[in-house]
């Protein structure tokens, strides 16, 4: 490698996070690097150290993604992959990209398993797989099943479970929330239901970043005209599908934590907590369903 390649190297990054700065986002300087780590096939901390041996392919490869991301393609979506819970998840345009604050969810369903490491788990719009994955690795005693409606995500689930050696022991089943599309089939009960469902208005939507508006599925993001259409149908369907002493561990929207308290107590659960994420905003409600 010579110090050419490194200085071209630098060069490239440095004028492709201008490009990206430019046009509003934030994180240019990361994306850049992280498109040249994807495009020359090494780690960011080889870009960051110049530990790349630039060629015709790679310059080609790098600056077609980064004419995606002015484009404001997510730059997930871009690379193919984003980690989740320190764990690698494949994504694509079919399937929502896993955030941090998500992660809630699963230290949830965790804390929960702490007492029930057998417990049975149902991951509610599994997506990516990213929550049912994150759950089941940690706790591999735990009896894990995902549902999901779209076929698209399916198959993105399906490939996500084989990458991390998963596939026959979560069991994956094509649904509505609770309605098993496969005739014949049903859901049983379960120990814990967890969910990162919909929860976005129109209104919301309209006013979402570029990357996540124009790219991301509508189907994970929109839930009617108070992006609570989902949530009450989980919130409702919870209480025939969690065992006495199971818990419902959803994640919501801004603002939706009371409406969603509000939600479970209706249907008959109780003891509710909200958990805050990480900015320390309400983010996911958990409630119990207790013994007659």
């Amino acid at each position: 490698m010579s110090d050419s390649d490194i200085s071209a190297a630098r060069a490239l990054i440095e004028i492709a996070a201008h490009n990206l700065a430019a046009i509003g986002i934030e994180s240019s300087r990361l994306d850049a690097e992280v498109l040249m780590a994807e495009a020359a096939g090494v780690t960011r901390e080889a870009v960051i150290t110049g530990s790349i041996e630039l060629s015709d392919a790679i310059l080609n490869e790098f600056n077609a993604m980064v004419a995606r991301r002015e484009q404001r393609e997510p730059l997930a979506y871009i690379v193919g992959h984003k980690e989740f819970y320190s764990l690698d998840f494949d994504v694509g345009p079919a399937v929502l990209i896993p955030r941090p604050e998500t992660e809630f969810v699963v230290g949830a369903a965790l804390e929960y398993l702490k007492t029930k490491p057998d417990a049975r788990v149902l991951d509610i719009g599994t997506g990516s797989g990213a929550i049912a994955i994150a759950i089941a690795v940690n706790a591999p005693h735990a009896r894990v099943t995902t549902t999901e409606i779209s076929l698209h995500a399916c198959a993105f689930a399906i490939r996500n479970l084989l990458r991390h050696g998963l596939h026959g022991l979560v069991s994956d089943r094509r649904a509505d929330c609770f309605e098993i599309v496969d005739k014949g089939a049903r859901l049983r009960s379960f120990d814990v239901i967890v969910s990162n469902p919909p929860y976005l208005s129109g209104a919301e939507i309209a006013a979402l970043e570029p990357e996540v508006r124009d790219y991301e599925p509508i189907v994970a993001l929109s839930a009617g005209a108070d992006g609570l259409d989902i949530l009450r149908r989980i919130a409702a369907g919870a209480p025939r599908h969690l065992t006495k002493g199971g818990e419902l561990i959803v994640e919501v929207g801004a603002g939706q934590a009371p409406a969603v308290t509000k939600l479970v107590e209706e249907a008959g659960l109780r003891d509710v907590t909200v958990i805050n994420d990480f900015a320390g905003h309400p983010r996911v409600v958990r409630a119990r369903k207790l013994a007659a």
